[in-house]
Order: C-alpha cells, then structure tokens, then sequence
C-alpha cells in the first residue's frame, strides 16, 4: 500500500454522500454570520442540485470512510458575459483537516471544472469579516468586486 492510497480524492458527489454533506453546511453555516444551521433546509437544498446536475455540480472531497470536504457550483446565465456562469458556495473542509491545502486543491478542482466547461466566470461570496477567506480566494486568482451582494429573503416554506 502506497501513501497516495491514503490521499483524499475529489470526486462528483452522489446522493449517498447526503448525509455527510448536511453534516459539513451545518459546520459551514455555524460559523457564518448570515445564516443559521437548519438541516432540513440544508438536505433539500443539497438534493435539489444532485438530483438535477443541469443545475450543478456539488465535488467532494473523501477519502475511502469519510467525505471531508465539498464545494458547491451552481450554474446561471450572464447577459454581460454572454454566456453561462458558476455561483461558487459552500467551500468547506472539516476543521479536522484544515491547513493541509485540501481547500486549495477542491477551489482548483473547481477552477478547472469550470474553464473545461466553457464558463466565463465564477462570482463567489466570502465573508466581509475574514481576511483569511479573502486571502485564500486571492491566492486562487479571485479579485474584489465592485458590486455589493444585497438580499431580499422571503420566510417560510
């Protein structure tokens, strides 16, 4: 057995991978100012994209017991770009296997997915207060926006 037997790989998730997703937003979403752990909403939400891939893709990161890492790519059209573009969310690795480059290799995974597929762009939203977030996505080639992200959430089912 070699030690790349033990790498984690990346991987399209599955529908199986399920409730190790939920597990790994609820994590993310514990952590974020904007929104609350709800893991109904969570597993709808993620089932709603592997269960309809035109809408897009969700990768894993795992290694033969455990997914310990995702990122999700949502698919939408630009009139300024004149083409399709990627709505990047939900980057996460377990905090057990952070600071390993995991998260660098599923943004780079990403990365490539995307100029493979012909996309013009991917917007991603990072938290305003992290300068750790926001220096990762630079050291990946992303850059700060002008447009500002406003919401208008409507409660309920």
């Amino acid at each position: 057995m070699s030690a790349t037997d033990n790498e984690p790989r990346i991987e399209p998730a599955t529908i199986e991978d399920l409730p190790q997703l939920v597990e790994l937003l609820v994590a993310l979403f514990s952590e974020e100012e904007d929104f609350r752990p709800d893991k109904t909403k969570q597993e709808h939400g993620l089932r709603l994209i592997l269960e309809q891939p035109n809408r897009g893709r969700i990768f894993v990161l795992r290694t033969d017991h455990k997914v310990i890492g995702m990122i999700n790519l949502l698919f939408t059209i630009s009139t300024a770009e004149g083409g399709l573009v990627v709505l990047m969310e939900d980057v996460i690795v377990h905090p057990q296997h952070r600071r390993l480059g995991y998260g660098g290799r599923l943004l780079e995974h990403a990365i490539e997915f995307a100029r493979e597929k012909r996309f013009r762009r991917i917007t991603l939203l990072t938290d305003r207060i992290s300068a750790e977030s926001q220096s990762f996505f630079q050291k990946h080639g992303f850059q700060f926006s002008k447009m500002i992200p406003m919401r208008l959430v409507f409660d309920g089912d």
